[in-house]
Order: C-alpha cells, then structure tokens, then sequence
C-alpha cells in the first residue's frame, strides 16, 4: 500500500514534451538546466521521485523541489532565479555608450581602443571594460583580412571548380597548378640551436640571402601526388616547360582539367597556342582576388612549413636539393585533401560577409 502525500500529476502536451526532451538531449546548455529538464520528462513518463533520483543520482528533495516548481511556471521555472546580492554599479545606459564609443569613436592618435585607454576615458575599472568587451564579443585589438572577387563570372566559375572537386568526371585527370615564386634561399648567421628538454629551436633573426627559387607544382586531387619542377624565373616560357613536363608524365588517352589562377603567364597567347594545339587540355580559372579554391595553395603551405621556412639554406641549389627531398618522400604517403565546401556554402558564406559589411561604407 503507498504512503505519503498524493503528488499532483505532471502531464505535457506534445509541444511542452518537444520543448523539454531538446533541452533534456542538449549538450550546450548549462548542466543544471539539462537535469531539471531530464526531471520533469522523466516525471511525465510516470516516474517516482524515488526512482528518478536513483536514475539521476539526485536526492528525493531535490527532485521535489523541480517537479513542484515545474508545475508552479513551466519551462521558465526550471531556470535559476536572480539571487540576492549588491545592485549593480553600472547602468544599461553607461554600457551601451561604452559600446557606441568603442565601435564609432576611435581614440585620439591611435586606430583602436584598448582595455586602458577606454577605461581612463570613461573613468570605469579596467575589468568592468574587460567584462563589458567579453560579454558583447568586442576585440577591438584583432582584425581580420578579407577580400572580396570582383569577377563578374564570380559564381560560375566557383560552381564549376566545386564541381571538378566533389564529382570529377570519369577518364579525366584533374590538376591543381600554380607556382610558388621568390622562394629564398636564406642562410641563418649563426647555427640553428635544436630542440631540447625544456626549450624550443633557436634561430637568428638575421641572415644571409643566396638568390631566390620559383617551384612550379600540379596536384592530382584524386590521390594527391604533386609533381613539381624548380626554376629560376616564372614567365611564360617556364610554364610552358612546366606543361610539356605533365604531358610526358600524364597517360595520353586521359582528359586534362587544369585549375589556373588569373595570372598573367597563365593566359599568354604562347600558351594558350599550346594548349590550342592539345585539346585534351581544359582550363579552368578561378575568380580574381580567389586563389584560395585552388587545392595546390594547400600543398604550398605544407612544403613552407615543413622543407622551407625553418631551413637554412648556403645556396639555391640546396634549397631545391631540400624541395625535391621532401616532394619525394611526400608522394610515397600523400593522401587527396578532402574537399567538403559545396558552391552553395561558399557562396552562402560571402551573402553573410556582405551582410555584415553594407553598413560600413563600402
């Protein structure tokens, strides 16, 4: 026979039910507020206080506590209330010009506001500026860089690389190709230092230059080999000695997609005669101002930090030694990057980037 005091039944109806179990199931909310929802559902389900609080490893009380509180507010009531404490010092009035002043009134002789100066001019603490900046996500010490196409054929010609990407065609080969110019070969002053217990590399911050290198690579996206040739210069006549290279290094009945950037050695009359006369090859280019769609700019950022920046280097010719060591022992492991960004996130992407700056001027 049951004991106790009668408990007034918790019923939901299908929205209260969708509501708390997105709460109950959440892995962002506070933990708190995740277990007063996982209470009240478990409740509904028709659940003792006995058994809930051996389920959620909570005291019988405590699970009263938030069932009653349920049924006296709803959802609402399941948060935590304002507790008692000093009154605030500072008003909503005293923030928002603190915020106005930050983003539309730069300092005299300087470009930005830090936490110091902001804080002499407004005769608030350095963390009340700090705590305001923080809880309105304001870094007025960080920039970003950003440059927007100015292609006219911006989204065709993002539509059409996004798709040699995630759906290439069959019988075809597709090449990323670019060259990385005015690679230098830089000798340090004095002995790099190695890497010890307790400390990182030494390097100088001096150094003697040796002449510079242009490497000139094609990534295969289909199983990310590089080929790659080092020349002095980068005119025409190197990248037409570049795509000599990948004809002889590419099976002939195989369809050729090239992925360029709009630089002009690229679209020389010179070469677009060669490639005229191989019409197995198809361009194609990316927008101005994007050659971040180009998957060899990813290789490129590899090869410097791994063969190139932390080197030192007596001549060029060691320096492209370095670049070939490293091009060969790459494509023993190499592996194809994994492209996931559709046309339609990118393009999405800058919509929201124009968005947040139409309103500055631009």
């Amino acid at each position: 026979m049951r004991s106790g005091r009668p408990k007034q039944p918790l019923l939901l109806n299908p929205d209260e039910r969708q509501q708390l179990e997105s709460v109950a199931n959440s892995r962002s909310l506070p933990h708190g507020l995740v277990q007063r929802a996982q209470i009240v559902v478990l409740a509904a389900d028709g659940l003792s206080n006995t058994d809930i609080a051996q389920r959620l490893c909570l005291s019988m009380p405590t699970v009263g506590a938030w069932r009653r509180r349920y049924l006296q507010a709803g959802l609402p009531g399941l948060h935590d209330e304002l507790r008692p404490g000093r009154p605030r010092s500072i008003s909503d009035e005293n923030v928002a010009r603190l915020i106005r002043r930050t983003l539309r009134s730069p300092p005299r002789g300087a470009t930005h506001w830090s936490v110091r100066s902001i804080a002499d001019e407004t005769r608030f603490s350095k963390s009340t500026v700090h705590r305001i900046w923080q809880a309105f996500d304001l870094q007025p010490h960080r920039q970003r860089h950003f440059s927007l196409s100015t292609d006219p054929f911006f989204v065709e010609k993002v539509r059409d690389i996004i798709g040699l990407y995630l759906h290439p065609p069959d019988q075809a080969l597709v090449l990323c190709v670019d060259e990385k110019s005015q690679i230098q070969a830089l000798e340090r002053a004095q002995p790099i230092l190695p890497l010890g217990l307790g400390y990182v590399e030494g390097v100088t911050h001096n150094y003697l230059r040796h002449g510079t290198s242009t490497l000139f690579a094609a990534l295969d996206i289909a199983t990310g080999r590089v080929l790659t040739q080092n020349k002095t210069r980068h005119r025409h006549q190197e990248f037409l000695q570049f795509l000599r290279e990948i004809e002889t290094q590419t099976p002939a009945p195989l369809t050729i997609h090239l992925i360029v950037d709009n630089y002009s050695t690229h679209s020389h009359p010179k070469v677009k005669r060669w490639l005229a006369a191989h019409p197995r090859y198809q361009v194609h280019f990316t927008p101005t101002y994007a050659s971040w769609l180009n998957q060899v700019e990813i290789w490129f950022n590899i090869v410097t930090q791994r063969a190139i920046r932390r080197g030192t280097f007596r001549s060029v010719k060691e320096l492209r030694t370095r670049i070939d060591a490293f091009v060969q022992q790459y494509n023993q492991q190499c592996a194809p990057f994994m492209w996931v960004a559709t046309a339609d996130s990118i393009l999405a992407k800058l919509k929201r980037l124009c968005e947040q700056i139409s309103g500055t001027g631009h």
